[in-house]
């Protein structure tokens, strides 16, 4: 059942062993949110697989007290946070839940008790509203990380909308906290040798392909593959699909820049039928997207790529670089 932002923490007051729990390789969107729920209401925090870079540095800079792969069973009721399917989950069994995101779909909603979803740039958006709507005080440690979780969701606000700004002008104001230290927070965060490494070999291994004067770069590493298709976006590709492979699962992390998505391109859209036909997951935003199925990397590199090339191709040539 789909419930407003008043219902939804309505129905968590009638709780009292709360866990919030975050998707896999957690990012400060789904952190923060899960930690300013928890400040308001009460409960834990629980991590399924860990946390990215910034999400940890966040977790030991709030000194947020966190769970690592916890039981759903020691709960009364399980808050599921900033993710839309059971796989970013690993599988876990889930039997009382609900469900608070932001994705353009929402696989996880069918079997949750209720639920509360919108389509914004970050969960910590709906959270503030949340929060406000409970007449709670927003702390600093509170606003940092929604703060944080804002920025790093909108890429620096690269698909920040007006809403998305109205809500950061808000925190900013009920807080006092400033923007300079959440800037601060993420120059701290200390750039992995391994992480270099991943960029470097994807750039090197990076294939082209020209649509008019749209460029489709596709590569794959072994980690890192949102962080390189990010970084293969800045340095001059309008779509990039970087696949990575484990244990037999074949991973591909999706960007596109927005003038790629005016034109059509709608990663979370083609991702999710792309997993259709396969064992597996995909979806996300429009500009950043992923899937995660059982297949051969190239094929489904290749497919996720064509799907693109199709939708550039109504207004251009392709050119092979």
């Amino acid at each position: 059942m789909q419930v407003d932002e008043a219902g939804f923490y309505s129905r968590l007051l009638d709780y009292h062993n709360i866990l919030y729990l975050c998707h896999r390789n957690a990012d400060p969107d789904a952190v923060s949110s899960a930690f300013a729920l928890s400040e308001a209401i009460g409960g834990t925090i629980g991590l399924v697989d860990g946390s990215n870079r910034v999400a940890s540095l966040l977790i030991d800079k709030l000194e947020i007290e966190i769970v690592e792969n916890p039981d759903p069973k020691d709960y009364d009721i399980v808050v599921v946070v900033d993710t839309s399917t059971s796989a970013q989950l690993n599988n876990i069994e889930l039997e009382h839940y609900c469900v608070i995101d932001h994705h353009a779909t929402t696989a996880l909603i069918e079997n949750a008790s209720f639920y509360l979803h919108r389509p914004s740039t970050s969960v910590a958006e709906i959270v503030y509203k949340v929060l406000t709507c409970m007449g709670a005080p927003i702390m600093y440690r509170t606003a940092i990380g929604l703060m944080t979780g804002i920025v790093t969701d909108t890429g620096h606000f690269k698909h920040a909308t007006s809403e998305t700004f109205r809500t950061f002008a808000d925190i900013i104001e009920a807080s006092g906290v400033e923007y300079a230290e959440v800037l601060e927070l993420m120059a701290a965060t200390p750039q992995d040798v391994s992480m270099r490494i991943a960029l470097l070999k994807s750039a090197n291994r990076a294939h082209i392909e020209r649509v008019g004067d749209w460029l489709i770069v596709v590569s794959y590493v072994s980690s890192f593959g949102g962080t390189a298709a990010s970084m293969l976006i800045n340095i001059g590709a309008d779509v990039a699909l970087i696949g990575t492979s484990k244990d037999g699962s074949v991973r591909v992390s999706g960007r596109a820049k927005r003038d790629a998505v005016n034109a059509g391109v709608n990663l979370g859209q083609i991702m999710e039928e792309i997993s259709e036909n396969y064992e597996g997951t995909g979806g996300g935003h429009a500009g950043a997207a992923g899937i995660e199925v059982n297949a051969e990397i190239d094929n489904i590199l290749q497919i996720c790529k064509d799907k693109v090339v199709e939708i550039l191709m109504k207004r251009q040539n392709p050119v092979i670089l």
